[in-house]
């Protein structure tokens, strides 16, 4: 697990990977995906960029570029979003009636977190980040991101273009599933300035 680290600042390009819990494949069991897009979706209309992502069946490797959030934290957003999500996919899963792994979930909910009415834990409590500061560090992502289907244990496609849920295939045609913006696009766009 992660150790909590705060985002000092309030805009800028960060690498985020939200696991869900124990690495249980939550958006594969609940058929959950459509969750990530929707935060996603709320992030856009808030002026902020998808610059690339992966969603695996047990987490979310996500480029974004976030504009100035006048004063909001970017961990306050992320958190956020982890929160829908969990409703989301907790949803999905009782109308699946995946009632084993409702359990499992409810079980991970500490006392504290229990008292003020959390039902399920649904991604681990923190998250990773990374900023990017170069287009050499954000492609290294991009990379990484776009590989995970392919390779090590999951071996979910053999080329990355085909894995759906991904911005591979968006980097390599110009479409799939969900638009994203390329992060050369961002070269003019002052991310210190809100909307």
């Amino acid at each position: 697990m992660s150790v909590r680290r705060e985002i000092p600042e309030y805009d800028g390009i960060y690498f985020i990977t939200i696991t869900c819990s124990q690495w249980l494949h939550l958006f594969e069991l609940s058929s959950g995906y459509e969750e990530v897009y929707k935060w996603f979706d709320h992030l856009k209309s808030k002026g902020h960029f998808i610059v690339g992502y992966v969603i695996m069946p047990n987490h979310i490797h996500a480029l974004i570029a976030f504009r100035n959030t006048q004063g909001v934290s970017i961990n306050s957003m992320v958190g956020e979003g982890k929160r829908f999500m969990s409703y989301g996919l907790v949803r999905r899963l009782k109308e699946k009636n995946e009632h084993e792994v409702l359990v499992k979930l409810s079980s991970l909910v500490n006392a504290t977190d229990r008292k003020r009415g959390k039902r399920h834990e649904v991604f681990e409590p923190s998250f990773d980040w990374k900023e990017c500061r170069s287009n050499r560090f954000i492609n290294q992502k991009l990379d990484y991101i776009h590989a995970n289907p392919c390779r090590g244990a999951w071996n979910l496609v053999r080329e990355e273009t085909e894995y759906v849920h991904s911005s591979a295939k968006y980097y390599e045609t110009g479409e799939g599933i969900y638009v994203i913006t390329n992060h050369t696009e961002l070269e003019d766009i002052d991310l210190t300035k809100a909307l």
